[in-house]
This record gives C-alpha cells, sequence and structure tokens, in this order.
C-alpha cells in the first residue's frame, strides 16, 4: 500500500491550489444518468477512486462510460441489469443511489447494502421508508435490498414523505426515485448541501421538474419514463477539499494561500469559526485567501447538518485547535464513531480526552512526527495536516483511503511549499 511522508519543520504554505470539482456532487449526478436516455457529460469531475468504481457499477448495469478526468461521458449500452453487487457497492455508501433511479426506470432492482468508511452506523431505512411510501415493495434478501415497484414492477406513485432526520444521500436517492414517479412527490426535512442542491439543477437540466432543492422541503413533479433526455453539466467546486485545504493554510504561522475555485458562502460556518480562532480570511472573486500571522485561540464546534458545521471537517478542524491556546471542545452529532483519528493525533503528542462524543482539546505549543494509520477519509486529511505542522517526519498510512475524497493531494500541497511525497509498498 502507499503511504504519505511529510518531512517538515514547521514552514509557513505560500502559493495558490486549485479546487477540484465536488465528489459528493458528481456521484449522485453519475447515478441520474441511469434515469435518462442518450449521451450525457460531465466536466469538472474530480479523478478518484470513488469516481472510477461509480464508473465501474454503471458499466456494470449496462451503461457506456468514458471516463478522461476532467470529464465524464456516459451513454446508454446494449443493456440494462438492474442489479448493484456487493463487490461494487462494499467500497462505497454512494453507490446505495442507484436504488432510486434503477426502481423509478426499470420497476425493480436488487442493490447491495453499503459500504465506504468505517465511520459509524449509516443505515438507509429513510431511502427504503420514502420508497415504499412511492409504492415499492422491499425486502432484505442476504445482505440485498431487493426493491419492486407497485403491481409487480409497475410505476412509482407520488407521495409525501417526511424524514426522520436529514439525510444527504437519502434525500438524493428519493429526488431522483420522484423523477419518474407519476405524480407529485413532498420531501419534507430535506437535507439542505450544496450538492443536494446540484442534483436539483442537474435533474431539472435533464427534463426533470424539481423546486426547492437546498431548501428542507422539495417537490418533484414527475415525468413519464422516455422523457428525461441527456444533460452536459460542470460540477460545482469540492467545499470540503477547498475548507481542508483552509485549515491547512491555517495551520502553520505565516502562511498566506490562495484557494482558487472555492466558493466562500458553502463554507459560511467553517469560516465563521476559523476567523473567531485568529485566522484571516477574504474573499477574492472566485477565491478565498486564508492568512495567519498570530497566534490561535481555542473555539469550541459543534457538527450539524448544512447550514450547520460539516462533520466532514471535524477531524481537520480538531487538528487546528491541538495548536491553539488553551481548551477547545469538539462535539460530534452526525455520526457515532468519528473520532478514529484522535488516537493516532495523541501518538504526535496532542492532548486530547475524548467523553462520549464530544473531544476536550488542550492546545500544545508543537506536534511531533510519527507513523500514523489513516482509518477513513477525513481522518486522513486531519493526519496529513498535522505531519505539515509536526516536527521532524510523519508518515500516513493507509492513504487508500484520502484518494477516495482528494485528488493529487501531495502534489497539490507541494505546489504551495510542503516537503511530502508519496511512497510505494508500506503497509
Amino acid at each position: 500500500m502507499d503511504a504519505i511522508l511529510i518531512r517538515q519543520a514547521p514552514a509557513p504554505l505560500r502559493g495558490t491550489v486549485h479546487i477540484s470539482g465536488a465528489k459528493n456532487a458528481a456521484l449522485p449526478v453519475l447515478c441520474a444518468t441511469l434515469l435518462t436516455d442518450g449521451a450525457s457529460r460531465l466536466r469538472n469531475v474530480p479523478k478518484l477512486r470513488d469516481i472510477d468504481t461509480t464508473a465501474a457499477l454503471l458499466r456494470f448495469l449496462g451503461r457506456d462510460v468514458v471516463v478522461d478526468a476532467p470529464e465524464i461521458r456516459v451513454a446508454e449500452g446494449t443493456c440494462a441489469r438492474p442489479e448493484a453487487p456487493y463487490e461494487l457497492v462494499k467500497q462505497m455508501r454512494a453507490s446505495v443511489m442507484v436504488l432510486g433511479p434503477l426502481l423509478a426506470r426499470y420497476g425493480r432492482a436488487k442493490v447491495s447494502l453499503p459500504g465506504g468508511c468505517a465511520i459509524g452506523a449509516r443505515p438507509i431505512d429513510q431511502h427504503l421508508k420514502g420508497l415504499e411510501a412511492m409504492g415499492a415493495v422491499i425486502r432484505l434478501e442476504r445482505g440485498y435490498v431487493v426493491a419492486e415497484g407497485p403491481n409487480g414492477g409497475g410505476r412509482l406513485r407520488g407521495a409525501e414523505v417526511l424524514f426522520d432526520l436529514p439525510t444527504v444521500t437519502g434525500t438524493e436517492n428519493l429526488m431522483m426515485a420522484a423523477a419518474l414517479a407519476k405524480g407529485r412527490t413532498t420531501l419534507i426535512n430535506c437535507a439542505r448541501e450544496p450538492e443536494v442542491e446540484e442534483l436539483g439543477r442537474v435533474l431539472n437540466k435533464a427534463g426533470a421538474k424539481v423546486d426547492g432543492a437546498g431548501t428542507d422541503v422539495i417537490h418533484v413533479e414527475g415525468v413519464p419514463p422516455g422523457e428525461l433526455g441527456p444533460f452536459d453539466h460542470a460540477i460545482i467546486p469540492d467545499r470540503i477539499e477547498a475548507g481542508t485545504y483552509m485549515i491547512a493554510a491555517a495551520a502553520v504561522q505565516g502562511s498566506d494561500v490562495l484557494i482558487e475555485g472555492a466558493e466562500i458562502h458553502d463554507l459560511d460556518t467553517v469560516v465563521a469559526k476559523m476567523r473567531h480562532a485568529g485566522v484571516q480570511i477574504e474573499s477574492e472573486g472566485r477565491a478565498i485567501r486564508v492568512a495567519r500571522n498570530g497566534p490561535l485561540s481555542a473555539v469550541p464546534v459543534t457538527t450539524a447538518p448544512h447550514p450547520g458545521f460539516p462533520t466532514d471537517m471535524q477531524a481537520q478542524f480538531l487538528v487546528l485547535m491541538c495548536l491553539a491556546r488553551g481548551e477547545s471542545m469538539i462535539t460530534e452529532t452526525v455520526f457515532e464513531n468519528r473520532f478514529m483519528h484522535v488516537p493516532e493525533l495523541q501518538r504526535m503528542g496532542a492532548q486530547i480526552v475524548l467523553r462520549g462524543n464530544t473531544a476536550v482539546v488542550d492546545g500544545v505549543k508543537a506536534l511531533y512526527g510519527a507513523s500514523v494509520m489513516a482509518t477513513d477519509l477525513r481522518a486522513s486529511a486531519s493526519l496529513v495536516i498535522a505531519g505539515l505542522v509536526a516536527v521532524d517526519e510523519t508518515e500516513v498510512r493507509r492513504v487508500y483511503h484520502i484518494d477516495r475524497g482528494y485528488e493529487r493531494i501531495e502534489e497539490k500541497l507541494r505546489g504551495i511549499g510542503a516537503r511530502i511525497e508519496r511512497v510505494k509498498g508500506r503497509s
């Protein structure tokens, strides 16, 4: 397996980082191509393992897919096979988003229960509840969700669905299913992430009738199967990648980095917390400048669904608080097992005590290089950031996690002055 080595006496980062397209926007848009006829083109798609996995899944389902990053072309193939096998779905939780499109388009679907990062139980009960409200008959069979439309494979019916809690993939799955359902579907207590809003834009480009995407109530007026056509769309910038490089820039005093191609308003809560901690952040058109010239102050953070502080930024912000003066409390409310980076940071000298779903962080003067192991995607990024500020060499192992969500991270960091490289053959 690859590892990332960081040989860094903490030195300021300076220069420009260009942000790639959003993985969490591209994945549902790729799944949405299952609803359409003709050849669609996606632009500004990041070159990532999760994108390759989704392309492989679409090919298995009978689509012709050409990946030529940053562009992907998806066209109908010779057959439709509405079954997503364990071998593909286990690699990535987002694969479950083919369930809604397959069921809506073909009247049946068989999709393995999902995999992905081991950051806690992420059930799909809200997906299934919504599809059943739309008339689907669903059973669980040997690790698979087996679903049929009404009356043995008929067209789904519009319904009112109240989510028990906001769910991004659940909202997106039901939006896609509702696009071909008969009648009007109203989704209540929806996830409001920018990636959900992006899917709504794409579905409307294809001829769907979606209103309210990006708010907590979404209305979808279904159109008949066969009426959704191909689309050409450029994926929005990845706000979590942007936030990660913002934290990296803020971690070392004296840094001054321009985050190019990022939307500051998608990161309002992160920006507010960073400014409170003593980081200078300014919007420069479609770019964000991040600089730090003084000490960091401890700031409390509680994760929450959008527009709250993103759970996907918790690990990175925690590293920043390891270097702040005073005590900060980082509370995780979205996933119950998302502090697996803490023991690795402790190996580097961080002073962190876990109390249930809260990490109590007492800032230290320095972190120290160590061999650490990545446990999930965002934990990987946090350990790389820790390595940038650590004294002596840091080795981050199992970086296949980071390849799921960050395009060429070591190259981008080298471009702003980090002494970082990828090495082969480390376990």
